[in-house]
């Protein structure tokens, strides 16, 4: 084995991350990192469980627990038995904090953090795409959402370090990159001229011609301007895949939500980007089962899926996060959110098998991961091969049939 282990839990800015520490923390053979998720009690769950689980496999070794959960409850962490330390999120950006120290909490106070770190800007994943991190923090204070707590304020990577890092990647044999961030929509006011997202992305096309494929992490669907909504509808090296924080499909639960936006605010924009490019594909965040949601108001939300043609439902049964305003809100049974949060699932699932059905016969280009068996094409639907293909190259594949799931791809040309 060489170097530490790294455990990833949550979004895709925790894989960014990940990669970065394992380049940081070096050739630690005994050393396994946790990276926490903090964005439902559950993903807490889960990552005490991974830590138990990582224990168990290896006595020996030394596990240290890190990401947005170690930030907003380091004590929790501190007190298992399991754990050796706990770093904050500003302390795993730098290689000191995976040393042997004798603190066994190394957490500081995140919302005094105004930089990024040049050197969290890009991941080496184990995918074909490769993650940019492009943004940190969230300034917004939705009423579920504990994860300011977790990433501080809002703050961005200046575009010559992004660009620098894009063409590092590509250089690497990369053919996708991916921007992410906690509210990617929000990059740029910090830095100076205030650059937007769209600004981001045009700089990064234009400096890094032989880049073929560049794609979005989650995005607030209120903050996409003129020219980002420009670039994501006409730009070909642009993805035709959009994948939208919209939480709830109820004007009345938006607004308790604390969200920027009305219902029909969400299936505008999905009509007017569908309208400019037919083959996007929309993807969504929604919540089940938020404080003083009825059935009226679920029946919107559900609605919505088929409202925004959301093919990549991302659906999270909602959970209270201590120190929320939505955790002091009336409460729905466990029993009311879990079974709504499995309509959810089933009216996206109906969407996506309909979506991929009409996919069977196309062409589709596709980037092979790692494997040489799967992949996904440009509107992010899955796809196997029957036959190996070239890891991490772009293959023009030949949709013949769909199968659990993915596009199957008889052949490839």
């Amino acid at each position: 084995m060489a170097g530490p282990d790294i455990i990833t839990l949550g979004c895709r800015l925790n894989i960014a991350e990940s990669e970065a520490i394992r380049e940081m923390a070096g050739a630690q053979d005994d050393l396994i990192v946790v990276n926490s998720c903090a964005v439902t009690a559950e993903a807490v769950r889960q990552t005490r469980q991974a830590i138990r689980r990582a224990r168990r496999d290896r006595p020996d070794a030394r596990i240290l627990v890190t990401g947005c959960a170690a930030q907003t409850e380091p004590q929790t962490f501190a007190a298992m038995a399991e754990v050796d330390g706990v770093i904050g999120n500003r302390e795993k950006l730098e290689a000191a904090a995976f040393a042997p120290v004798a603190d066994k909490v190394n957490v500081s106070d995140i919302m005094a953090v105004r930089d990024t770190a040049p050197h969290m800007a890009s991941a080496f994943a184990e995918h074909a795409r490769a993650f940019l991190e492009v943004q940190n923090g969230c300034d917004h204070r939705c009423t579920f959402c504990i994860i300011p707590y977790g990433r501080g304020n809002s703050r961005s990577v200046p575009a010559g370090a992004v660009i620098d890092k894009a063409k590092q990647l590509v250089d690497a044999g990369y053919s996708e990159i991916v921007l992410t961030g906690v509210d990617v929509t929000s990059y740029g006011p910090d830095l100076p001229g205030s650059p937007s997202l769209g600004q981001l992305v045009e700089r990064l096309l234009r400096h890094v011609p032989d880049l073929p494929r560049l794609r979005l992490s989650s995005i607030d669907s209120v903050e996409i301007d003129e020219r980002l909504f420009d670039l994501i509808a006409h730009e070909p090296r642009m993805m035709p895949h959009l994948h939208l924080s919209l939480q709830a499909g109820d004007d009345m639960i938006l607004k308790r939500m604390k969200r920027r936006h009305a219902r029909a605010d969400a299936v505008r924009i999905v009509e007017r980007v569908k309208a400019a490019r037919p083959d996007i594909s929309i993807g969504a965040d929604i919540i089940a089962g938020f404080p003083t949601e009825d059935d009226a108001m679920f029946a919107n939300s559900l609605a919505l899926i088929a409202d925004c043609d959301i093919v990549h439902g991302h659906i999270f049964p909602y959970s209270p996060r201590t120190g929320t305003p939505a955790a002091r809100m009336p409460q729905l049974d466990r029993a009311t959110i879990k079974a709504r949060a499995a309509l959810l699932r089933d009216a996206c699932a109906a969407q996506r098998d309909a979506w991929l059905a009409r996919l069977v016969g196309t062409r589709q280009s596709v980037l092979v991961e790692r494997n040489g068996l799967s992949g996904h094409a440009e509107n992010f639907a899955p796809v196997r091969f029957t036959t190996p293909q070239p890891p991490s190259t772009i293959v023009a594949a030949r949709i013949s049939g769909l199968e659990n799931g993915a596009l199957i791809a008889q052949e490839a040309q």
